[in-house]
């Protein structure tokens, strides 16, 4: 991951957004570090589609670009996001946690440089972008027959693909599956039926705009954030996330928060103490960083 090299000052109205939430946020321990956990893309950060803006084009917020991709704009955050994820940085640990792979994650331009990331949906953690093989060689452990491997999942998606819908199938490091699919031709059917089989083999799935994926049980950020807190101590966490793939993470923390789109939103998903924004779109990802740093201040 590359460092934008911009800087947004927190402006009164943003001060004001932030403490506008502070009264939802749980009471926070004296003492002690926090940790923001927050999922990537739909929850920070925003391809053209998933913009979801509404109202006159002149009243859009200001967007960053926060992915190049094929020398063409891939992703993008609000300005006011920009300024407030510097905010959490300086007064908490910042953890990207991301089910991209590091390959796909270095792409990434964020307004910071945080110490620690967690890929490939905990596959790896980042320490000062360097995967740490420890970490790594745990998380292959605990995978190890505790599910069932990768090549059987692989087979099996390549005897259901169906040219009609599917447009790639990737493996991600290894780790789990995923195809590119043309969601309009896509059968309800093929996501049902899909979730049942693979649960059955310890696998989960997950439809996040044009990618199914099929990932095992025990591959969860959850583990990488557990991880940060063990290393720096941290007495509380807040976390932010729009996928099935982030329940696991969001159920673990002391101050969770989704944005009112994408695949959570969808099932009307809920644990306690989570906050939901009341905006979607990037301005739902505003939100969700103001409501990150209400908790963790």
């Amino acid at each position: 991951m590359t460092t934008h090299p911009v800087s947004m000052p927190m402006t009164d109205e943003l001060r004001a957004l932030v403490a506008a939430y502070a009264d939802a946020a749980p009471p926070r321990p004296s003492g002690g570090d926090a940790i923001v956990a927050c999922d990537l893309d739909r929850t920070l950060v925003y391809s053209a589609k998933a913009l979801a803006l509404a109202g006159a084009d002149a009243d859009a917020p200001v967007l960053l670009v926060a992915e190049v991709y094929d020398k063409l704009p891939l992703s993008y955050l609000t300005v006011d996001a920009v300024a407030l994820v510097q905010e959490m940085h300086r007064v908490a640990t910042f953890v990207p946690s991301t089910t991209r792979t590091r390959a796909q994650y270095e792409r990434i331009r964020l307004p910071i440089d945080p110490q620690y990331a967690v890929t490939t949906n905990g596959g790896f953690l980042l320490v000062d972008g360097v995967s740490d093989e420890d970490y790594h060689r745990a998380v292959l452990d605990e995978l190890n027959g505790s599910c069932a491997p990768l090549a059987e999942i692989r087979e099996h998606l390549e005897a259901i693909a169906d040219p009609g819908w599917l447009r790639k199938l990737r493996d991600a490091e290894g780790m789990f599956a995923y195809l590119v699919v043309e969601r309009a031709e896509l059968p309800a059917s093929v996501v049902r039926d899909l979730t049942g089989w693979a649960g059955e083999r310890g696998w989960e799935v997950s439809l996040q705009g044009r990618k199914l994926y099929v990932v095992p049980r025990p591959l969860r950020k959850s583990r990488g954030l557990a991880e940060v807190r063990r290393r720096t101590g941290s007495t509380f966490t807040a976390a932010a996330g729009d996928s099935l793939l982030d329940t696991d993470l969001l159920t673990s923390v002391d101050a969770p928060v989704r944005p009112r789109h994408g695949e959570l939103d969808d099932l009307d998903w809920t644990c306690p103490g989570l906050q939901v924004t009341t905006a979607s779109g990037v301005l739902g990802g505003r939100e969700v960083c103001a409501r990150l740093l209400a908790a963790v201040r």
